[in-house]
């Protein structure tokens, strides 16, 4: 009997990414779900799910990111990136099976100007980043295998995101101001969610021990960014006449305060599950591509820059 994965925010830019990729595990059977067909907020509902499903590991790709709005929807943020969590993770050890979750790169904010390890001292200093940290915590509390991957600045053709938000930008305006001193690294759905894929058929094909299969890694594409430089990269991959003029962050208010320097740190993910992670400029072309909006020939690759 092929494992069967359940995976929570299936309308997602991460959960969409998952449904497109899926075809390409057929060792694998997924169980997409929203909101509407399982509220992951009820803990009975979850309970009830998980005990008429015969699952073999959860992931959730459901959480509130809805980063300067969550100051005003303190619990809303709550319920999803923290109750949904606990009751999903509860569930996920109850049948002993694996639970993935994702977290952010605003639970650092701590002012180190380096790539961030997973060791470092968190200081979130958001409605968002506290209800991510205290998900992160709430799922190792109820299930200590729990396997946390802390993300930074996604992206893809779904949903609402900065690559999606420029792209509109540009057809109504000449010109745009964008931050240049937030430092950290883009990071294309597609590539988080197959990264995760390749994680569990290593799992479950016997090539990786479920010993390696716990605790937080941090992942991201590689390279370095600010938002600037994404914003420019974009406007020259699809030929758009736009300009971009570089503003401080102070310069530009936002409801909920943003790390000056997020990068990641990825050597424990590379170290644990031997997995090559693209550049972000490769990635934000294929991702272009896809949309059959890069206009511009393809540039030579980008060596990854570990960070």
């Amino acid at each position: 009997m092929k494992p069967l994965i359940l995976i929570t925010g299936a309308y997602g830019q991460l959960g969409q990414s998952f449904q497109e990729l899926a075809v390409q595990y057929d060792e694998m059977s997924f169980l997409f779900t929203s909101r509407a067909q399982l509220d992951i907020t009820d803990e009975h509902t979850v309970t009830n799910f998980f005990q008429k499903h015969q699952l073999h590991a959860c992931i959730n790709a459901a959480a509130y990111t809805a980063v300067d709005l969550a100051e005003q929807e303190a619990d809303k943020a709550l319920q999803t990136n923290v109750t949904a969590v606990y009751h999903l993770a509860k569930a996920a050890a109850q049948r002993r099976i694996p639970f993935i979750h994702f977290s952010t790169d605003y639970v650092y904010h701590n002012e180190l100007n380096r790539p961030l390890r997973e060791t470092d001292p968190l200081l979130p200093r958001s409605v968002y980043a506290r209800t991510k940290l205290k998900g992160e915590q709430m799922a190792q509390q109820v299930h200590p295998a729990s396997t946390i991957f802390r993300t930074s600045w996604v992206y893809s053709r779904h949903g609402h995101n900065f690559l999606k938000t420029m792209l509109r930008l540009a057809q109504e305006r000449s010109q745009l101001q964008v931050v240049y001193d937030q430092v950290g690294a883009p990071t294309w759905a597609q590539d988080l969610a197959q990264a995760i894929l390749d994680i569990l058929r290593a799992f479950f094909s016997g090539q990786l021990s479920g010993r390696y299969l716990s605790g937080i890694f941090n992942y991201a594409n590689e390279g370095v960014s600010s938002w600037y430089d994404f914003a420019k990269a974009i406007f020259k991959l699809t030929g758009s006449s736009c300009q971009v003029l570089p503003i401080r962050s102070e310069q530009y208010h936002t409801a909920a305060p943003r790390p000056h320097y997020s990068l990641l740190d990825k050597s424990r993910f590379r170290k644990t599950f031997q997995l090559d992670i693209p550049h972000w400029h490769d990635s934000l072309e294929r991702c272009l591509s896809e949309m059959e909006l890069h206009r511009t020939p393809t540039s030579t690759n980008h060596s990854n820059n570990n960070s």
